[in-house]
């Protein structure tokens, strides 16, 4: 199948993440409305504070243009209870002098002419004189706004005095002036009642004016300058944290890892973020614009909407830029909040400082400014004090289209324009941008993978030629400095011969074409780590996790890699893939290096990886994860869909085909990630336990599936099924503790590793190993002649024993004997009671843990490790991990002069380790087993000597 290469393919696998993005974000509508809508939410917080600010002045003309201020008329004495803050009860006003009865005349009709209110007379407290009011006053302060003092000289001449409170005061938005609302009426009522009562004419009268000055309104207060840029920084936050926590999410679920492993291009991963992103940014700025002029802010109504909303618009998309580069630096989704919440804190600090003038006017240097325009909260607070202030007088003009590079209205230092923000909002953008392509590219991943720091200049990155050679753009381990590897001689021939091949071929440089994989020295250390605590150093030794590997891996066939947990088999597939930098040695796949990063760009695109564990979208379909996969591995377009279902139909997942991945099982996530493996024909297909989880049918589906794919390419399976191991491979390896124990096909395994021969004897009376309640009086009698002849003859006791049959294991080194015994065996069949006989050599299984023991063994013995056994005399004996004859000092008597000894049993538990399963009971060491060391005082916890087999052996056998 031809597949897309170059501009194409980039194109194709653009269009299929785009895509997939808008699935993810269609399917948690909750977080897409939340980056669409939020506006909404803080615009209107936005005009609640407005509303409330304009409340608290809504009484002032301050803010107003006022051209021909209307005049107040014949102002009226207020009641007392108007005053704000007034103690009840209150009083109108006081008044100083009854005792003129004259005075008390003009006071009467004070109350009585009040203009729209008569006076009652509780609401007036009278006094003698002007010492007694202000005593009352210092007494009862807050119960009455005003005091009138009247003196009457003569019949001519009255004079009079006029006491308030000047302090203004404020309440609820409403300013109070003493001046104007009491003591001008108060003076006016008194003025023209002494002028009524000296000339005698009670309806002399006047007109009183007050006007204010005609003033042009002053800057208003503008909520969205104040708090606008917190709010909309909020807004960009929510796509800002959305954003970091999806690139993160796809890369702590290794789901990125997956794409990159089937060919993905990082500019077609990027650009397809890019551009979801910007929609999202396009039509949430939209909002932000719409929303605003609906709640009528002069702000949005009075500038040019072009500009508004490209300021938007760009802040965002800086923001996305932003967001892409943070995330080259983190690995864990749950930290995105964190680093969001800590983002909006210091820019909510430093839009603060911007707002209050820093760095923006002429007393700060352009170093400044430089360096503050790096952090885009900083220049959407500038640009929103700008477009604010343009706008902060009905009559500011605001800043349109045409003149946004001129100096903004009300900008009188004219330090930055918004021309000039816009330009550094987008140039900043790519530089965020294109860093984090960079950093994505040099900072290692969670397995230490990374790119040398100019990997750009390489050619072979942008032609895509080359990459059969390590010093062409190595991949680089981050990981720290290694300890060197010694080199280590295999112990078996088989694997010693397929090492010495390797290296031939390499030695001579010549390339087999039947050969699809060539290892050759691969190697991976981890380094040991240091815990520095406050009394301690705790530092741990290197792990090595592939110990030098040698192996070829034929075309058309499929190679087995089996091994216990922690053989290495997991991490030498994660080496091949490039998702786990080697420490030594190198691979080459159809040619082209594992160590150069031209080289594994040119390797994925001829692979298909099944890994261990199920790497899946959850929200995303089984139908669409296969036509995600076959756009990134170029398929056809139009043989996209044909390819997907036929996928689905060989995995059995039609029915599930439109069924969301979380709700799968795992046996069907499982088939899922095998159609995956198998997408776009793929040279050397790599799976990893890929039956795990599956149902016996099902699994024996997927290994019709596997055995009909190995034609035209290679098979790496990797497997704890010793069955499918069997039935599919065509060669076999088992590792162990990272080296490679063995090599070659079942039956050579079998033959060389295997106990020997299986021999399964059943007897008259059983059919396939079961009985009738009737005839186990029939079979019971010749077990024990049957037992006998192959003591005799072979030397072997049963292995299993059962009413119905017997089992034997014969060792290999009796083959010799086997014909002529079988032979003898056939012709008593009869007289043994013998219904059937069955011979076969022992079980793969039986293989692999005899390797794994032994590799075990080996490492204990190295590492020195020791195993507690408690003896039933009490005594607690350290024991070599593996010995199998260990010897008890200090349990010398006269009846035992050499001690006694056990026989320990091991067995290997879950993590492959050997732990001791049981013990014989103490008996005699023989008198050929040198004396053991005595101990100096008796002791309940001794540490064992291990006696040699070979010598209980020799002694028996004397």
């Amino acid at each position: 199948m031809d597949l897309q290469r170059g501009l194409p393919l980039l194109i194709q696998q653009f269009r299929a993440l785009f895509k997939k993005n808008f699935l993810l974000s269609w399917r948690n509508k909750r977080a897409t409305f939340l980056q669409l809508f939020s506006s909404l939410f803080f615009i209107f917080l936005i005009f609640c504070i407005d509303k409330a600010i304009q409340s608290r002045i809504a009484s002032s003309t301050s803010f107003d243009n006022v051209f021909d201020p209307k005049p107040l008329v014949s102002l009226p004495i207020p009641p007392c209870e108007d005053k704000f803050y007034v103690k009840l009860p209150c009083f109108d006003f006081a008044w100083s002098g009854n005792g003129s009865i004259r005075i008390q005349s003009i006071v009467n009709r004070i109350m009585a002419n009040n203009p729209g209110r008569p006076i009652h007379s509780s609401k007036v407290k009278s006094f003698s004189t002007r010492d007694e009011v202000d005593a009352w006053l210092y007494s009862d302060p807050m119960h009455c706004p005003g005091a009138l003092h009247f003196v009457e000289t003569n019949a001519t001449v009255i004079s009079y005095g006029l006491q308030t409170n000047s302090t203004s005061v404020v309440r609820r938005g409403h300013y109070e002036d003493p001046t104007f609302k009491f003591q001008i009426p108060l003076q006016i009522a008194a003025e023209r009642e002494i002028a009524r009562s000296l000339i005698g004419d009670p309806n002399f009268n006047w007109d009183v004016r007050f006007k204010e000055f005609a003033h042009p309104a002053v800057e208003e207060f503008s909520a969205v300058a104040t708090v606008g840029p917190t709010f909309f920084l909020a807004i960009a936050m929510f796509g800002f944290v959305f954003q970091i926590s999806s690139l993160i999410t796809e890369k702590e679920l290794k789901l990125r890892q997956a794409m990159t492993m089937m060919g993905l291009y990082d500019s077609a991963y990027w650009l397809s973020w890019l551009t979801w992103e910007g929609i999202i940014t396009l039509i949430s700025s939209l909002f932000i614009v719409l929303f605003g002029m609906m709640f009528q802010f002069n702000f949005f109504l009075n500038n040019s909407f072009l500009v508004v909303f490209l300021l938007f618009f760009i802040f965002q998309l800086n923001m996305i830029g932003f967001a892409f580069m943070l995330s080259t630096f983190m690995s864990k989704s749950s930290s995105s909040t964190t680093v969001g919440f800590s983002i909006f804190i210091v820019g909510f600090l430093t839009q603060l400082v911007t707002v209050f003038g820093f760095p923006y006017s002429d007393n700060f240097a352009d170093f400044y400014r430089i360096i503050w325009s790096l952090f885009p909260p900083n220049l959407l607070a500038a640009a929103l004090t700008l477009l604010s202030d343009a706008t902060s007088t009905p009559q500011d003009p605001g800043i349109s289209w045409s003149r946004r590079a001129d100096c903004a209205p009300n900008d009188l230092e004219c330090v930055i324009t918004i021309n000039d923000i816009y330009i550094w909002l987008t140039s900043t953008f790519f530089l965020w941008f294109l860093l984090a392509i960079y950093f994505d590219n040099v900072n290692p991943n969670s397995s230490g993978v990374r790119k040398s720091l100019l990997y750009f200049l390489n050619p072979g990155y942008w032609t895509g030629r080359g990459g059969n050679k390590v010093e062409e753009g190595g991949i680089c381990s981050c990981i720290g400095s290694n300890p060197s590897l010694e080199d280590i001689t295999p112990d078996d021939e088989d694997v010693l011969e397929e090492a010495n091949i390797v290296k031939e071929q390499r030695k001579e440089g010549v390339a087999d074409p039947n050969i699809a994989v060539q290892i050759c020295g691969l190697a991976k250390t981890y380094p040991g780590t240091t815990n520095i605590g406050c009394c301690k150093c705790k530092k741990t030794s290197p792990y090595h996790a592939i110990k030098g590997l040698w192996v070829n891996f034929p075309k058309n066939q499929l190679f087995c890699l089996l091994g216990p947990n922690g053989a290495g088999k997991t991490t030498t597939i994660n080496c091949l893939t490039g998702i786990t930098p080697v420490t030594g040695g190198d691979a080459l796949v159809y040619g082209y290096s594992i160590r150069s990063s031209v080289g594994m760009s040119n390797i994925r695109r001829i692979i298909g990886v099944c890994p261990q564990f199920d790497i899946l979208w959850d929200a995303l379909s089984g139908r669409e994860h296969l036509e995600l996969f076959s756009n990134i591995k170029g398929l056809p377009p139009s043989s996209i869909k044909s390819v997907a279902q036929k996928s689905l139909e060989e995995v059995k997942l039609t029915q599930a085909a439109k069924m969301r991945a979380g709700s799968y099982s795992g046996g069907m996530k499982r088939r899922l990630s095998v159609a995956i493996a198998l997408i776009g024909d793929p040279k050397l297909v790599i799976l990893d336990e890929p039956t795990t989880g599956m149902d016996p049918i099902t699994r024996r589906h997927v290994w019709d599936i596997i055995e009909d794919s190995k034609r035209g390419r290679a098979i790496i399976l990797t497997t704890h099924s010793m069955e499918e191991a069997d039935i599919l491979s065509d060669r076999i390896a088992i590792m162990a503790k990272g080296r490679l124990r063995c090599i070659g096909t079942s039956i050579r395994l079998k033959s060389r590793f295997g106990t020997g021969f299986i021999a399964h004897v059943s007897f008259t009376g059983s059919t396939n190993g079961n009985t009738h309640p009737n005839d186990n009086a029939v079979a019971l009698p010749y077990h024990e002649a049957v037992k006998q002849f192959f003591k005799h003859h072979l030397d072997v006791v049963p292995k299993e024993e059962n009413k119905a049959f017997l089992t034997f294991v014969i060792p290999h080194d009796r083959e010799a004997r086997l014909t002529k015994f079988f032979g003898e065996l056939q012709d008593r069949e009869t007289e043994f009671g013998i219904a059937d006989i069955q011979m076969g050599l022992t079980t793969l299984e039986e293989v692999f843990l005899n390797i794994a023991k032994k590799a075990e063994l080996e490492t204990a013995t190295a590492e020195g490790s020791m195993e507690s056994l408690t003896l039933e005399s009490g005594i607690v004996v350290q024991v070599p991990v593996g010995a199998r004859y260990v010897g008890i000092p200090g349990t010398e008597s006269e009846e035992n002069p050499r001690g006694v000894m056990v026989e320990v049993q091991w067995e290997q538990d879950d993590t492959g380790s050997l732990c001791i399963s049981g013990h014989s009971p103490e008996t005699p060491v023989p008198p050929s087993i040198p004396r053991m060391p005595s101990l100096r005082r008796r002791s309940r916890r001794v540490k064992g000597v291990v006696i040699d087999p070979n010598e209980i052996a020799s002694n028996a056998d004397r």
